[in-house]
Parts: structure tokens; sequence; C-alpha cells
């Protein structure tokens, strides 16, 4: 299947990643699976994509948990907690 990886902010600065189209294995997987494929990229993502770094995900432009699914052909985005003033 193929996924449209999107990151933002540092989590773009660390991984030098802006936007990538994956092919990835399977029908459909959950956002926890997809996240520890990109992890095992190496040190840089597994540092980038840590789930107690706060990350948070969209999947089609809304916000997502672990547990939901990704499909074929559906926009993963990862990106830091905003803070603002």
């Amino acid at each position: 299947m193929k996924i449209k990886l999107r990151l933002f902010a540092a989590l773009r600065e660390q991984t030098g990643v802006d936007t990538e189209l994956l092919e990835i294995n399977g029908a459909s997987t959950s956002l926890a699976v997809f996240r520890a494929e990109l992890a095992e990229r190496g040190s840089v993502w597994a540092q980038a994509l840590d789930p107690s770094r706060g990350v948070r995900a969209a999947v089609n432009q809304r916000i997502a948990q672990d547990h939901d699914p990704i499909s074929d052909g559906d926009e993963v985005a990862f990106f830091p907690p905003v803070t603002g003033g």
C-alpha cells in the first residue's frame, strides 16, 4: 500500500524529510505499527518519533491515536507538540 508521509517543524528538521511517498506491506495497519516501522530507519527517526516526546499524528488531516488504522492512499502527518503564547 502507498502512504504519503508528511513531517512538520522540528521533525522535518531532524529527519531531513518534508514529504515522502512510501510503499509498505499489507492492506492496512495501525498508526502505532507505521510509527514503529519508521523508527526502524535509524536512531534519528527513533528519536524524532519517540512517543514519549509528545509527537502528535494526523491521518488524512484528522488527529489520530496509535490504535487508529491507516490504509492505502492515506496521508499520515507527524508534528511536535505546539506551544503558544
